[in-house]
């Protein structure tokens, strides 16, 4: 086994990660606290994408609507990247070499980058946004980048569980050992 492997396997091994996963209510609890912060999160997240293209909440000034969900998104993410570490870490000897699991961690990683990079010429200069006769196109690159970002995140999240390593199953592909035989004729 590879030292991912290894170190995966010590991590799902852990007592907490265990107790965790083999709980019969605090791992429903926390998949569902998970899943509830990311609709908050992820809804939070488009209004504002949205505003930044111009496509939403025409009425309210982009400082408004930055200012009104920043503290809610905040909220959001912790609860979200929280719950995330906790379903990750009990599962991690079977995510570790899933790609879609790779490229979910990946994508959270950009969206770090992402911020970082937006941060100061769009996120922290919203009245400069405001004040503009049209929306600044670095602020609409943003919105779109932000939006693939986590659209491929949640799609990522939502395709870890339909991951099936090669003959996991004794043959090429689970379909084919659900699907019986048809008649010839």
């Amino acid at each position: 086994m590879s030292a991912a492997g290894d170190f995966s396997n010590w991590v799902a091994d852990t007592s907490f990660f265990t107790a965790l996963r083999e709980s019969g209510l605090p791992y429903p609890i926390v998949m569902s606290l998970h899943l509830s912060s990311i609709a908050i999160f992820g809804g939070l997240i488009l209004m504002t994408d949205l505003r930044l293209l111009g496509v939403a909440l025409k009425d309210m000034s982009v400082t408004d609507v930055v200012r009104q969900t920043r503290l809610w998104k905040r909220i959001g993410f912790v609860i979200m990247i929280t719950c995330g570490v906790l379903l990750g870490g009990a599962k991690l000897n079977t995510y570790y070499d899933n790609p879609y699991f790779q490229i979910k961690l990946s994508l959270l990683v950009l969206v770090g980058v992402h911020a970082i990079i937006f941060r100061r010429s769009v996120y922290a200069n919203t009245e400069a946004i405001d004040r503009a006769p049209a929306i600044p196109g670095v602020a609409k690159t943003a919105a779109v980048l932000s939006l693939i970002l986590w659209v491929g995140i949640l799609s990522m999240g939502r395709w870890i569980a339909y991951f099936e390593r090669p003959g996991q199953f004794g043959r090429p592909h689970a379909v084919s050992q659900a699907a019986p035989e048809l008649p010839q004729k």
